[in-house]
């Protein structure tokens, strides 16, 4: 990545390939990423280099910009066809995400062969004519969903979308410590674990939190994701040689509203920078190309969808593989930020591995992994029990937020009659859950919840089990 990254600034701005051997070698020396470093040896500006990194896809104007043939064009616009009626050439555009000159060059061939006929005008220009698909042009179109059934917006090519994934890698995020105060404002944060957290989301590197449960791991990696505040572009699907990989999934990526630009390839989705999170539900398939075999294309597998953004791994150690089976299929991706997929053909090709990955777990790191893979993971972050204040720092914004009255006395008394006397460990995630416990019985009962004796005993006996 680092090479490809290179090569793209030494084009971008004209530098020589001298100049970018000096900044690698600094960057081996300082650390920090390698425009920074150019930046550093005056070789470039802040303001050139933020540049460098920030593109608009530009919508193709011919069918040689947009990387496709005719032949796949003409085949897509035929499986829309088949469920239009009478259309005319922007119906068909604004379905495959194409300019008009691009879709007008396919109908026409099309009317040619007459698998699609004018049924009539408003105007003398072929904008104002209305088409209808023949007989012929159905059969035709069954023929093409038979061997595919995809029929969405135009897909872009690999390597299309290998450059533009480069381009938004989140080695290039700058995250400040402004951005990691702001994005943990919300939750109760040691000073300690903050000072750990920022340096590791900075650096885009793969990051190990681990301790016992209920501490906030999860909260914290989702919280990170909120220091990642840009947009991306994704593109709704790309082509390999004749297949079809979907890659915009509604249900993990979140659009930008009211973004769009004029000029704009469609074919990609301007969205905010993706979280994808795995449990206990993740397994090997999980990483694979995935074939519908009545639709016949495939979706894309999760670290796809990940890229240019953060993927959590969550209770790392409880999912439906070896957890060293797991580790092994991490291990080249993270080394080198790429990943091999491959197709029902057998054919593999390589796709950009570029995400932030947090790994989550409160097992115990070295009933999981070995010396080795731990070296691979250059931040590995404790998330311990919460000392007494900042237990009840999080008590205290618990019931704020449930409008229920904190009272010192009360909370002193579940202290020392509670979890010192019975030798209970101190969790960030019991003040949610006990209070939740005090609504609950509020709610049952008809009356506005309290903190009270009677309440904190009856939610510790409902809450906590004696072992």
């Amino acid at each position: 990545m680092e090479t490809l990254l290179g090569d793209r600034i030494k084009e971008k701005a004209q530098l020589t390939d001298a100049q970018i051997q000096e900044a690698l070698e600094r960057q081996r020396l300082h650390g920090g990423r390698l425009g920074k470093n150019l930046v550093a040896l005056g070789y470039i500006t802040e303001d050139e280099l933020d540049a460098l990194f920030s593109v608009t896809p530009t919508a193709p104007q011919t069918l040689e910009e947009s990387g496709l043939t005719l032949r796949f064009v003409n085949h897509l616009v035929l499986k829309h066809l088949i469920s239009m009626g009478d259309f005319g050439l922007t119906d068909v555009a604004e379905r495959l995400c194409l300019p008009t000159s691009i879709v007008e060059q396919s109908i026409e061939e099309l009317r040619q062969e007459r698998l699609i006929e004018v049924k009539g005008s408003s105007g003398l220009t072929s904008m104002s004519y209305r088409y209808g698909i023949t007989d012929i042009g159905k059969t035709h179109a069954n023929e093409q969903l038979a061997i595919n059934r995809y029929v969405g917006p135009a897909p872009v090519t690999l390597e299309a979308y290998q450059r533009m994934v480069e381009i938004q890698t989140v080695k290039n995020i700058i995250v400040r410590e402004e951005h990691i105060n702001e994005a943990f404002a919300q939750l109760t944060v040691s000073d300690r674990l903050l000072r750990q957290l920022g340096p590791a989301v900075s650096s885009g590197r793969a990051i190990f939190l681990y301790g016992p449960p209920g501490n906030g791991k999860t909260t914290i990696a989702e919280a990170i994701s909120r220091v990642f505040p840009d947009r991306v572009y994704i593109p709704h699907a790309i082509i390999v040689g004749d297949d079809i990989i979907t890659l915009y999934d509604p249900v993990t990526h979140v659009p930008v509203r009211g973004e769009e630009e004029k000029g704009v390839d469609r074919r990609w989705r301007l969205i905010h920078r993706p979280v994808v999170m795995a449990g206990g539900e993740l397994n090997l398939s999980m990483l694979d190309l995935e074939f519908n075999p009545i639709a016949r294309f495939y979706e894309a597998p999760l670290q796809l969808k990940a890229n240019n953004g953060l993927f959590i791994v969550d209770d790392f150690g409880r999912q439906q593989v070896d957890p060293q089976q797991l580790l092994n299929r991490w291990i080249v991706p993270l080394e080198r930020r790429t990943d091999f997929l491959a197709l029902q053909s057998g054919m593999k090709f390589q796709i950009p591995f570029d995400q932030l990955i947090i790994f989550s777990t409160n097992i115990e790191p070295k009933k999981l992994v070995d010396e080795a893979f731990l070296r691979r993971i250059r931040y590995k972050i404790l998330i311990d029990h919460p000392s007494l204040e900042e237990f009840e720092q999080v008590f205290r914004k618990v019931c704020e937020s449930n409008d229920i009255h904190f009272n010192k006395e009360i909370f002193d008394h579940l202290i020392n009659d509670y979890y010192r006397r019975l030798d209970v460990k101190l969790n960030a995630c019991h003040p949610r859950d006990i209070v939740d416990h005090i609504i609950d019985d509020a709610h049952y009962r008809g009356y506005p919840p309290v903190m009270s004796r009677e309440t904190l005993a009856a939610a510790w006996e409902n809450y906590f089990v004696e072992m």
